[in-house]
């Protein structure tokens, strides 16, 4: 309970941070911190929480990744199905507080987005269903490479955390034009089941799209980086 706990808070602390500087701070009169700031968020929440819970749970917040350690041999079949509900549970327990904050802004409207993935019409600048899908299909594979690569026993020690962060921020400047980058199936869902409508009816790519990305990943680094 220990791990799914830590696995719990973490993904609260990532949607909390990262969706709430998408859905509070990003378009700020004047002072807004942009895609850019976003981005840091993002990154910032899983550098910060890797140190904070990495050594209990392994700091996964992401079904995407739980899915890609499991197919990369690094991650246990009796943990997998509880890691992905402490996730899921811990984004929609964010994404149910941003919405409390966010609601007290007179004019708020969750129909504007709420920080949720969407594409076509619901892409920050208009991208296609396919442009959406290989994109995250894409950049989840990198994702799954470099956390495979940062935590490779081979690896240099104690800073892989700063690798993983840094790689989510660089994957949010890629791609918070096609998707509002997802990456991350709790993530998705925490925000969308609040925005509901379209948030919910484009959500299930927002959960292959990432599954697949990570498992392939995973697969190309056990293929590329694991001695023969």
């Amino acid at each position: 309970m220990k791990k799914y706990t830590a696995e719990f808070l973490g993904t609260f602390v990532l949607v909390f941070g990262g969706c709430g500087s998408a859905a509070l701070a990003a378009a700020y009169p004047e002072l807004g911190i942009g895609f850019v700031g976003v981005a840091l968020a993002f990154g910032l929440t899983v550098l910060t929480m890797a140190y904070a819970i990495g050594h209990i749970s392994g700091c996964h917040l992401n079904p995407a990744i739980s899915i890609g350690l499991w197919v990369g041999g690094r991650f246990s079949s009796k943990d997998l199905l509880p890691y992905i509900v402490s996730q899921v549970l811990g984004a929609i327990a964010a994404g149910g507080v941003l919405y409390i904050i966010a609601s007290g802004k007179a004019g708020f409207d969750v129909s504007g987005g709420f920080a949720s993935n969407g594409y076509g019409e619901h892409s920050p600048d208009g991208y296609s269903l396919l442009s959406a899908l290989i994109t995250e299909i894409v950049m989840t594979f990198i994702f799954l490479l470099i956390i495979m690569g940062a935590t490779d026993k081979k690896a240099p020690q104690g800073f892989a955390p700063l690798a993983i962060g840094l790689g989510l921020t660089l994957i949010h400047l890629v791609s918070i034009p096609v998707t509002n980058t997802s990456v991350n199936p709790a993530r998705s869902t925490g925000v969308a089941i609040f925005t509901g409508g379209w948030a919910i009816a484009q959500l299930w790519l927002f959960w292959i799209a990432p599954i697949i990305g990570g498992a392939l990943g995973a697969l190309v680094y056990k293929f590329i980086g694991e001695d023969d």
